[in-house]
């Protein structure tokens, strides 16, 4: 199966249907460029912001304009990055689970609305299940795929691998998908405000 393709209109069309009944707001570009344009409409000033490691927020543009610091939010994985201190980084990066806003990306996205995220550590797993009641997802539309099960073979079979050089490349450390979630859906009870970037670009894995 080819994963790295980008979808139709037709299909990307479905996608957006799809994730609205799951309570996921979409939003479609038609470049990284344009993604982040988008998120700096989205964020407003003062706002607490966290974000996952990520090819695709990389690629847009999203970290280098967060580290010019003048966007006039609260860059709290600066912080994070900034402290020395193991333990006091351990807290940090504890208490960063709270932000108004965490940006990231999935691994996959199947047409019927769910989406795939698998991390090494979990750090960023409370923030997109529970704990930040903003999130904003930037996807490419080739990550999309027929079923769950495509998903998890896209995971496991495309992404881990690619992944994997790119952290030894990056850090000298490999990573393993030690924990993986299935998003099926936000529960409207929880007020939270789920938004997925849909881009018409080959971005991240």
């Amino acid at each position: 199966m080819q994963y790295n393709t980008l979808a139709s209109k037709e299909i990307v069309e479905k996608v957006v249907e799809a994730l609205g009944k799951r309570n996921v707001e979409a939003l479609i570009v038609e470049n990284g460029s344009l993604a982040l344009a988008k998120i700096k409409e989205l964020i407003p000033k003062g706002a607490s912001v966290m974000n996952g490691s990520s090819v695709t927020l990389e690629q847009i543009g999203f970290v280098d304009y967060l580290k010019l610091g003048e966007h006039g939010w609260n860059n709290l994985h600066e912080a994070i990055i900034a402290e020395k201190d193991p333990s006091k980084q351990s807290q940090l990066r504890k208490q960063a689970v709270l932000s108004d806003y965490y940006l990231g990306s999935v691994h996959a996205l199947v047409e019927t609305g769910e989406f795939v995220i698998a991390s090494n550590t979990g750090s960023q797993l409370p923030h997109i299940v529970f704990t930040s009641p903003n999130l904003i997802f930037v996807v490419s539309t080739k990550k999309i795929v027929p079923t769950l099960a495509d998903a998890m073979n896209r995971l496991m079979e495309y992404v881990v691998p690619l992944e994997d050089k790119h952290m030894k490349e990056k850090y000298g450390v490999g990573t393993t998908p030690n924990k993986i979630v299935t998003f099926n859906g936000e529960n409207p009870m929880l007020g939270r405000k789920v938004r997925m970037i849909l881009v018409d670009e080959d971005l991240g894995f």
